[in-house]
């Protein structure tokens, strides 16, 4: 075992389980005057390792070398949790590597918030995308240093950002198939290094941020179950469809990290698991980054609910670390890893394991240059008012629009100038499907209802939600403002708006182990006070003291008074009251009566969790009356309008990550329907016989079965979570102001007939590169307002096997509107003497054309994409007759002049 800064005889003997008196001979070290010398020759020893570590003229390998020397094994334990604390002796500040970017710097106060990474998928542009990821890093830069210089080290507050999703989307049940770029492997891996690329940017000496690909492997569903199953996948499944992303994201993109997950793969843990962290990500693939466990997966281990393949905690971790798993999110459970000092006294691991693992966590943090001068680091100037900045908030808009795909048009659309239009449905002035999950605050939300009246003026738009989204869960939540809260003034007046005052906090002791978050209580007289004209709150600064993320807690006092009657719902972090009795569930309120309403909230951090609450998110209070008649509603709104655009579908709240909701067709956070709620079917049918022409927007992380609807109505458009711009991107797209130009990154299935079940991870019958039924939308499909046309694809009759593919095309916009256009390139294999897919994509780009414009889109095909996967799960370059399918979308679906094909003979 190695020695570290201080081993006497004495402590050597004891680690060797020798019985010795050390009473005595502490004492006499004391009081010896040579005893000075070893804890001089200690301290100087680590002055020099504290002197070598920070010397930027070293070799960064020996940089980090010299800081883990020096460290004790406690020490070393401590740097292998998400949440790191500061080693002071040797100058190593705090750090927590858990951070989110998966579409905007996500859970950190106000960002730029992009579309859902679905969304971004659906865009099919590998330059963009990496230009909106190099935004997302400037950002968090920016917001790190902000953090920095207020010595702030809280979760989300970092560079090591966890993202991307590079999953794939295999079965459209799953609630986390909106985090990833769909169901393919090639356009996942694609956009994967995209987004890599942009996250950490282009210097030779520094990272940008720290991107992580997660999750390592075989993880998408089932969320309820997640902990405990294990999911069974032959080598060619594993190769052909759940690994390649993966490999692309660190052979092409050099990830800096990865994220194994929760199930086992193959009876093996994924965090423990040999075949896959050793033998592909490190032996094959030539990783050299570090590698986290998905947030409690290391106590899954041992966990009797969840895995339960070995029964102690500290067997758990030297077995996570022995198979390459470097740091522990241990949330919900603490930390598995505490227990490696008792793993490395029972022989359970070696040191030098630890050190290697802490070795690689600190080459992170050196790349990002955390212990060199801002000065010498160029991605430190980045200043805090590039947040939200205009021209990243055009660029979010950009995105949108890029991502919106057009599933229907019979002609209505683009809508005509002048038009009076009813915006209808739950997802209308809904901005939970603005932003999707992992998100961020948004610096400038538009919702579709907001972009409409911004487009044609609020004078000719009317707006009626017309049913909740599913049972009690709605989408129109409005909140309070100076329309309903008042305050009485000196004289006793209603005033608009509600009083708040602003409280120090002070933590109780931990004395009480039933509650372990140190709970806070307001204290004093109030230290501020202020009006608010609506009950929201973005505040990341106490008002109290004025330090960034410190405690603080407010009392809100207004009178409410409701403009309808009603029962009304509240939704609002705090303790409510109103008139003294606190609100649980409905509350039945009479219009133009005065209610007496008081909130109580802390703002306090959660040292458990490392996390700052007003960080996390804003504070805001808001209701919804669940008595209004809904549809009458709806009806009366639509009645003098020319146009109903109807803002339907699902949202964050009801499908994402292992939630606790339970309704007809959600499962926990996943789908066992893919149909629209009954709900919302009966609205669209309900506005459907009023006999005006219908355009529906469908907003959804994952497929729908829209199938009466594409009988029905006159124009879909499939939305996503298309980010922040939503409303403003959706009405340019309306009323043609940019035509459509989003494809379908997923299959849309007409319903679930004839799928496995959701946790058999075989891919028979899954995404269309196996699926042999008919679909309602095929993967890679979208419509345009303009005519684009292919003619005179050029490719070579014949191939040497090892030789790339290069090819051209024609393409001519000849329609009436300028426009996007994604060419897409898919081949079949039919000589191939194993299971290959139906067809597979394997080349995209996206063209600008004008109307009337004529351009050659070139196109390559690497050769190590020339290949098929034998069962042994080995690539091997294909041989026999290739056929080529260049335009717009998949054979059998584009026809005529939108797609053309050729036959090469790879020899």
């Amino acid at each position: 075992m190695k020695q570290h800064t201080f081993v006497t005889p004495v402590a050597t003997a004891v680690k060797k389980g020798l019985a010795l008196t050390l009473f005595p001979v502490a004492l006499m070290l004391t009081g010896c005057s040579q005893s000075q010398a070893p804890a001089n020759q200690a301290e100087q020893s680590v002055q020099q390792q504290q002197a070598d570590y920070l010397n930027t003229a070293l070799p960064l390998e020996d940089r980090v070398k010299a800081l883990v020397d020096s460290m004790t094994l406690e020490e070393k334990i401590a740097q292998m949790y998400n949440d790191a604390p500061a080693i002071e002796r040797l100058g190593v500040p705090a750090y927590d590597y858990w951070n989110e970017a998966l579409h905007g710097v996500a859970r950190a106060g106000e960002a730029t918030v992009f579309p859902q990474a679905i969304g971004m998928a659906a865009m099919w542009d590998r330059e963009f995308l990496n230009d909106i990821a190099t935004v997302i890093s400037d950002e968090g830069r920016a917001k790190h240093h902000a953090f920095k210089a207020q010595g702030i080290s809280y979760r989300y507050a970092g560079l090591t950002y966890w993202s991307p999703n590079i999953n794939i989307f295999r079965d459209p049940r799953w609630g986390r198939g909106q985090e990833t770029y769909g169901e393919d492997p090639y356009l996942t891996g694609e956009l994967g290094v995209a987004f890599i690329n942009g996250l950490q940017g282009d210097d030779d000496t520094y990272l940008k941020t720290a991107a992580t690909a997660k999750h390592f492997a075989v993880h998408n569903g089932p969320e309820i179950t997640r902990h405990s199953d294990n999911y069974v996948v032959s080598d060619k499944d594993l190769y052909e469809t759940y690994l390649p992303a993966f490999e692309k994201a660190v052979v092409d993109a050099d990830v800096e990290a990865v994220m194994c997950a929760y199930n086992r793969v193959n009876g093996m843990p994924a965090c423990g698991s040999d075949m896959l962290l050793k033998d592909i990500l490190r032996a094959e693939y030539g990783f050299d980054g570090h590698v986290m466990s998905d947030c409690g997966a290391i106590a899954d281990f041992y966990d009797r609910k969840a895995h339960a393949s070995t029964r102690s905690p500290a067997a758990a971790a030297a077995w996570a670390v022995n198979s390459g798993t470097d740091l522990n999110c241990g949330v919900g459970t603490l930390s598995s890893f505490a227990n490696l000092s008792f793993a490395v006294q029972k022989g359970f691991i070696d040191e030098s394991l630890i050190d290697q693992a802490v070795t690689r966590l600190f080459m992170t943090r050196f790349k990002l240059g955390m212990f060199d001068p801002d000065t010498s680091v160029p991605y430190a100037s980045i200043p805090l008012d590039s947040v939200g900045s205009q021209e990243h908030l055009s660029m979010t808009q950009q995105a949108s629009e890029k991502s919106l795909v057009l599933l229907k048009n019979n002609g209505v659309l683009p809508l005509k100038p002048g038009v009076k239009v009813a915006v209808i449905g739950p997802n209308g002035d809904n901005q939970d499907v603005l932003l999707g999950n992992y998100n961020g605050l948004p610096v400038n939300p538009v919702t579709v209802l907001d972009g409409i009246e911004n487009a044609v003026g609020p004078e000719n738009v009317t707006y009626a939600p017309g049913s909740a989204l599913i049972a009690d869960i709605y989408g129109h939540w409005q909140t309070l403002d100076s329309d309903v809260i008042f305050h009485r003034d000196e004289q006793g007046q209603l005033q608009p708006g509600a009083q708040v005052s602003y409280f120090a906090v002070e933590r109780s002791k931990m004395t009480d182990f039933a509650h372990p978050h140190f709970p806070a209580t307001m204290t004093g007289s109030a230290a501020a006070t202020e009006t608010l004209s609506e009950l929201t709150i973005r505040n990341m600064h106490s008002p109290v003291s004025g330090n960034m993320l410190e405690d603080y807690g407010m009392v809100v006092k207004a009178e409410v008074v409701p403009r309808e009657s009603g029962s009304y719902l509240f939704d609002g972090k705090g303790t409510i009251t109103l008139n003294g009795k606190a609100v649980e569930g409905a509350v039945a309120l009479e219009a133009g009566q005065s209610y007496s309403l008081e909130i109580q909230h802390i703002f306090a951090t959660d040292p458990v969790s490392n996390t700052a609450d007003n960080l996390l998110r804003e504070w805001q209070l808001r209701w919804v009356n669940q008595s209004t008649s809904l549809l009458a509603d709806a009806k009366k709104a639509a009645q003098n309008a020319d146009v109903i655009v109807m803002a339907v579908g699902i949202s964050p709240r009801i499908e994402g990550e292992e939630m606790p909701v339970k309704l007809d067709g959600f499962d926990y956070g996943d789908r066992s329907s893919i149909a629209l709620p009954a709900e919302q079917q009966a609205l669209i049918k309900a506005m459907h016989k009023l006999g005006k022409p219908v355009v529906l927007v469908n907003f959804s992380g994952s497929a729908m079965a829209l199938n009466w609807e594409q009988d029905n109505v006159d124009a879909i458009i499939q939305a996503f979570y298309p980010g922040e711009a939503t409303g403003t991107a959706l009405a340019r797209v309306l009323w043609g102001e940019v035509s459509p130009s989003g494809r379908l990154p997923v299959t849309f299935y007409r319903n679930l007939e004839g799928f496995a079940k959701f946790d058999d991870y075989d891919m028979t019958n899954r995404t269309y590169r196996y699926f042999e039924g008919e679909v309602l939308y095929p993967f890679g499909y979208g419509l345009s307002y303009t005519d684009m046309q292919y003619s005179a694809l050029q490719a070579p009759s014949s191939l040497t096997a090892g030789d790339d593919l290069s090819l051209s095309v024609t393409l001519k916009n000849a329609g009436n509107y300028d426009a996007e256009q994604v060419t897409q390139l898919y081949v079949r294999m039919p000589d191939a003497p194993v299971r290959t897919p139906n067809v597979s994509l394997k080349g995209f780009t996206r063209s600008a054309l004008k109307s009337g414009q004529e351009v050659t889109v070139k196109l390559s095909v690497p050769a190590d994409e020339l290949v098929y996967i034998d069962n042994d799960g080995k690539k091997v370059p294909y041989q026999g007759r290739l056929e080529v399918f260049v335009g717009d979308g998949q054979p059998g679906f584009a026809k005529g002049d939108k797609i053309t094909e050729t036959v090469v003979v790879v020899k």
